[in-house]
């Protein structure tokens, strides 16, 4: 089939944006307020491929006590009373996840969003489906964690297997370790964990380390690329294509999850790689491209992670959005002037008036020049060593 003009759901309603931790907290919702405003100044919430998905209720307890403890998921309402009460050893009342009033409501709508996109998926009503407000890949079963208070992704990927899905496929793309997920699909063979992203070495959570490669019944299901600090364009987009099309295509997924956190742009400030709008463009083409090829179509996408919330996180969610659809927006394209107006004067700064950071960036294969004392290249090779044999694949990278 086409990928062109994708039938898609596009999720959103305003009430998503309350998921907020208050001012100057990093995780703003003017970000993903933003981004649909830009989104929308596309054209790419209408058309007859799109279906907009909206009115969302919070999903209830028992959703959540899937993959959240009860006894967390009790504590998270108890930090959502007025006067909230705060519950540290559970990761509640700290400086990155402090409470606020309705705390549970918010987040349980979050995952409700997300549900709702994989379940447009899975029950074949579009092939793809988006969720900008998603991607909370940090909460633990236990605990809440990295801006994360319920995992979202867990969520839906829990109510899949419940559905009776056998192999579902989660890649995240976020600069941060998908730790959350991983955690929740450790032991399972069912779920393939894959997450790109900087050294635990050099970045929160300090976990992802490519022998990180799952529990005893699902050795191989995670698998991890960890980059060194100041890795650009050419060099996370090589990593992603010499590890992840060929364990989807000995894996071959039922349906594809993405995180797509952006920052893993060079101007954010809450991490150090160095990647542009165009290359996290190519990255999200070629999720696409991989859902269709491995997966028969199916792809669920969230947001996640990035913290430059006018340069960079609506450009890039809304080149994710216009690629997972189907409708790739061409890099040179003027942002629409009704967009630009309107982050003058609700800001007060400029923003970029081209959908492009002026670069044009390609995955070169491993097999062209392939050095195992470049700091990327040696990164995916250990990578491609700790995981590909438990799914009969060559490690060696001139392999690919």
């Amino acid at each position: 089939m086409s990928i062109a003009d994708c039938p898609s759901a596009l999720v959103w309603d305003d009430r998503l944006a309350e998921y907020d931790f208050g001012p100057g907290h990093p995780l703003a919702p003017i970000r993903v307020q933003l981004a649909m405003r830009l989104v929308r100044a596309f054209d790419l919430d209408k058309g007859s491929s799109i279906r907009m998905l909206g009115s969302i209720e919070p999903v209830d307890d028992a959703v959540l006590e899937r993959v959240h403890d009860p006894e967390y998921v009790q504590a998270v309402k108890d930090a959502s009373l007025e006067p909230p009460v705060a519950d540290l050893a559970r990761g509640l009342g700290t400086s990155d996840d402090p409470v606020f009033p309705n705390m549970h409501r918010a987040s349980a709508r979050v995952c409700a969003a997300t549900l709702a996109a994989t379940q447009s998926v899975w029950t074949g009503e579009t092939e793809h489906a988006v969720n900008l407000a998603g991607g909370l890949h940090h909460a633990m079963p236990d605990r809440a964690a990295g801006f994360c208070i319920y995992n979202d992704i867990a969520v839906a990927i829990q109510w899949m297997l419940d559905q009776g899905a056998q192999r579902i496929a989660y890649v995240d793309l976020d600069v941060h370790h998908g730790d959350g997920v991983q955690t929740a699909f450790w032991n399972d063979p069912r779920v393939l964990t894959i997450s790109i992203h900087e050294s635990p070495r050099s970045l929160f959570p300090g976990t992802g380390d490519p022998r990180e490669v799952g529990g005893p019944q699902a050795l191989g299901s995670a698998v991890n690329i960890a980059l060194p600090a100041g890795t650009g364009d050419q060099g996370w987009l090589r990593a992603l294509h010499g590890v992840v099309p060929e364990l989807l295509e000995a894996f071959q997924p039922e349906v594809i999850v993405s995180q797509n956190g952006v920052d893993s742009h060079a101007e954010d400030p809450l991490a150090h790689l160095a990647l542009s709008i165009d290359g996290q463009r190519m990255g999200f083409s070629s999720v696409h491209r991989w859902a269709h090829r491995f997966a028969g179509g199916r792809l669920v996408s969230v947001g996640g992670g990035g913290y430059e919330w006018v340069d960079v996180v609506p450009r890039s969610w809304t080149h994710l959005v216009a690629e997972t659809t189907g409708r790739p927006i061409d890099p040179v394209t003027d942002v629409p002037e009704g967009y630009l107006e309107c982050v003058r004067e609700s800001l007060g700064r400029l923003s970029p008036g081209r959908m492009t950071d002026g670069v044009d960036p390609w995955p070169r294969p491993l097999a062209q020049g392939w050095n195992p004392h470049d700091p990327v290249d040696a990164a995916v090779e250990e990578t491609r060593r700790a995981v590909f044999g438990y799914h009969g694949l060559d490690p060696d990278p001139e392999a690919w």
